[in-house]
């Protein structure tokens, strides 16, 4: 009997024992998972990474979090390609991507906070920025080629400008879309393939792989006009660089760049979702300093960052829709 009451008592200890053992692995892997960092991936450039990551540091989130920037054409074929695989779990990238990366994958999050966005948004997203497109000229140049002051991307197809346009290329930069869309609401596909063509031959080998390329280009001298990101011009202008901005008649179009929370259903997503409420609310007033378009409720501008024919594409912004205008670009040349 004693040595049946000993072989219990061994066993119930050695029980106790694994059990132990488990707990312990157990809350070593609860530990690792809450302490892991939140991958961040981004198309955006260097002011809005900066801006972004400024506001997580003064809200206490620095090193439990890494950002890696990628091209818009790579991140969004990560996007599409591997869905919730992805190695990411906060997203800031162009927002029409990320409404084709959740129409094929499901794989955003719904945001937990209350954005007072001045459109309606998805609840899956938020933008955390805009951009808008506008013409911007040499002042200088065109004094001394003695050019007409164009007034439309229209105007820039004149011969008088063969060889002193920059234009983004829109297989490259998301910059040049806003370009097709304008040419494209204003003359319809038919016209405005005739205007593009010409366009594009006088560009010739200013055709930049860059959205900010077009401006450097104006800036240095090398060409007279140019089609780009407003702000840029207006930035350039302000700093005494001889560069106007036009809002051409066919109007200013905008991309806005957003934020989303990949669905891992973690204790990093939880983090992620903390850590884009605060890119959002404490974020915002560096952001609105290089891309000055208002997005949310109490933001304000001043009347020079205010374009003056504001317009929207006629249907919503998708990658599908950007192929259909990039084969539509390729096809004008």
């Amino acid at each position: 009997m004693f040595k049946k009451l000993k072989g219990i008592l061994l066993f119930l200890v050695v029980v106790g024992l694994v059990i132990s053992l488990v707990g312990c692995n157990n809350s070593t892997d609860a530990a690792n998972a809450e302490v892991k960092k939140v991958v961040i991936l981004t198309n955006g450039d260097d002011e809005a990474v900066a801006a972004m990551e400024n506001a997580l540091k003064g809200a206490g989130y620095e090193g439990k979090y890494v950002v890696q920037s990628l091209g818009t054409s790579e991140l969004g074929g990560k996007l599409m390609a591997e869905g919730d695989k992805i190695d990411a779990n906060l997203v800031t990238m162009s927002s029409y991507f990320v409404q084709s990366a959740q129409e094929k994958h499901n794989m955003f999050k719904d945001l937990s906070f209350t954005t007072n966005a001045l459109e309606k948004y998805p609840s899956y997203y938020t933008p955390i920025l805009a951009n808008t497109g506008s013409i911007f000229i040499n002042t200088e140049v065109i004094k001394e080629k003695g050019l007409p002051m164009p007034t439309s991307i229209k105007d820039l197809t004149k011969p008088e400008f063969k060889g002193l346009v920059s234009i983004p290329n829109i297989m490259d930069s998301s910059t040049g879309w806003l370009l097709v869309q304008a040419i494209i609401t204003q003359y319809g596909e038919k016209a405005g393939k005739t205007i593009l063509h010409k366009l594009i031959a006088n560009v010739g080998p200013h055709l930049e792989s860059s959205g900010s390329g077009p401006i450097k280009k104006v800036q240095a001298g090398e060409v007279a006009a140019g089609f780009g990101l407003r702000h840029q011009a207006v930035l350039a202008k302000e700093q005494g660089a001889p560069i106007d901005y036009i809002d051409p008649r066919e109007g200013n179009f905008s991309l806005t760049e957003s934020i989303a929370v990949v669905k891992k259903d973690d204790a990093t997503t939880k983090l992620a979702m903390k850590m884009a409420e605060v890119i959002i609310k404490n974020g915002r007033k560096e952001l609105l300093d290089y891309y000055p378009v208002a997005l949310y409720k109490g933001e304000t501008i001043s009347d020079v960052h205010k374009p003056a024919h504001t317009k929207k594409f006629e249907k919503p912004l998708t990658v599908d829709l950007l192929q259909q205008h990039q084969q539509f670009f390729n096809s004008a040349k």
